[in-house]
């Protein structure tokens, strides 16, 4: 860590005026891609330290403290992460009990928080607590504290035993401190709209992390393919496996078209709280892709892949948490149709194909799926077809920021092969979609009490 610290990879998220290289967009996320091809969870230690932490304190700090952080950070290898997840609390997070009232000239800071990667090892903590009334009550904003560890008051009570990312210990820790005025951060507007756009920023950098592994796993895979001789043939002659290829460099691609969207359209300064329905496609649908292609890998790897010390077991189990922390992609997934639902009603539109045909994150691609999107909207529809819509339209997004990539001048062979995959599992979501029953869990059925099959015989 630290040859690679030496090389001061986390600069690209520091501005210029603090002596960082300016915080720019590509570069930030070339360094993630860079990263993950060599060590997925060390990009993400790389991504926890600047999109949950340096980028937050560069946006919202005083500039004295972010004079200190950035030193320590440049000059003497310090790391940061970001404390939100509690254990009654996670994707709820909104209703964080962490608490903070004024003492003097600071604020005092109670409570319990988990799953923070670098647990233990960060030399700064950037944490989130609601304010507390006088008759103990919370209020609904949320409110930001850097806090150094060496000035001690927080106690790390259990080392969880991760299932990966072995590299990032995490576990909860019990918080009693006492932070500066001036280490609290100053939103714009509201402490929610903060949190939002902290949020929204690091999903909108996920395809940094996903980039460079997705090119990894297909570098991994054509190799073993074109070296491995099944039946007399090499492994690449066989049609099936030409498929799972196809999928592998079609997520690299796709992946690749979102860091290009994010270079463009996202500088790390602007503000990202109203960037929902981007953000929340980018993450959802980049990190599907990388365990879908780690899963890819394993099947054509075979049994020597299932070692926790082959990349192709590591990266199934390395992989799976990025569908579940920094919002659960069901969820995410929910929330993009909601955003969609919302933006229709406003313009007064029941069709789907008409609204994506307007929309500039789809409108690009729309008239190819005209047919598969050609249909009115039940805005009453039940939560799984919420689920279901997002996820065709994440990857309608997707094909858009494909699409768009090609116009530059991309690789023309694999954006085609791209726009293909992205194609048909829109159409297999919404044909699935239309056709979705509704089945519900039998609530006083338990495997204990249900007659078995042998009764039968």
């Amino acid at each position: 860590m630290k040859e690679v610290l030496d090389c001061r990879p986390l600069s690209v998220f520091i501005p210029e005026g603090f002596g960082g290289r300016g915080g720019d967009s590509a570069e930030a996320l070339t360094m993630l891609e860079v990263s993950s091809y060599h060590s997925l969870p060390l990009s993400l230690m790389m991504g926890i330290n600047g999109a949950l932490f340096l980028q937050p304190v560069a946006n919202y700090a005083e500039d004295t403290t972010k004079a200190s952080i950035f030193d320590g950070v440049l000059k003497q290898n310090k790391m940061g992460g970001l404390m939100i997840t509690e254990p009654g609390f996670g994707s709820d997070a909104l209703r964080m009990q962490t608490r903070y009232r004024g003492e003097g000239s600071s604020y005092r800071i109670q409570g319990t928080k988990h799953w923070a990667g670098l647990t233990g090892e960060a030399d700064y903590w950037l944490i989130t607590a609601r304010p507390e009334n006088e008759q103990g009550e919370l209020g609904r904003d949320v409110s930001f504290f850097v806090h150094p560890s060496e000035n001690g008051g927080i106690e790390v009570e259990e080392v969880f035993n991760n299932l990966g990312l072995y590299m990032l210990p995490y576990g909860r820790n019990q918080i009693d401190i006492s932070v500066p005025e001036c280490h609290k951060l100053e939103p714009k507007t509201i402490g929610i709209k903060m949190m939002l756009d902290v949020l929204h920023r690091s999903r909108l950098q996920f395809p940094g992390m996903s980039t460079g592994f997705l090119g990894r796993l297909v570098d991994e895979a054509m190799t073993h393919c074109k070296e491995r001789f099944v039946g007399g043939a090499s492994l690449f002659t066989y049609d099936q496996v030409k498929a799972r290829l196809s999928r592998l460099q079609s997520y690299f691609t796709a992946s690749s078209a979102m860091a290009f969207f994010v270079s463009r359209n996202v500088p790390l300064s602007m503000d990202t709280s109203k960037m929902d329905l981007a953000a929340n496609a980018v993450k959802s649908v980049s990190t599907d892709y990388m365990q879908a292609a780690s899963q890819h890998l394993l099947q054509l790897v075979g049994a020597k892949g299932y070692r926790l010390d082959h990349i192709a077991g590591r990266a199934v189990v390395d992989s799976r948490p990025f569908q579940i922390f920094e919002g659960s992609n069901d969820i995410l997934y929910q929330q993009i149709s909601e955003s969609i639902l919302k933006l229709m009603r406003g313009a007064k539109e029941t069709n789907v194909y008409q609204f994506c045909s307007q929309h500039p994150l789809m409108s690009s691609v729309a008239d190819r799926l005209r047919q598969t999107l050609d249909f009115e909207i039940n805005p009453q529809m039940a939560q799984r077809k919420l689920v279901s819509l997002g996820q065709a339209m994440g990857r309608l997004i997707t094909l858009n920021m494909t699409v768009e990539m090609g116009n530059k001048g991309y690789a023309s062979e694999m954006i085609q092969q791209t726009v293909q995959v992205l194609e048909a599992e829109i159409q297999q979501i919404l044909t699935g979609y239309h056709q979705q029953a509704a089945p519900v869990p039998v609530e006083e059925t338990s495997y204990a009490s249900t007659k078995g099959w042998r009764s039968f015989l």
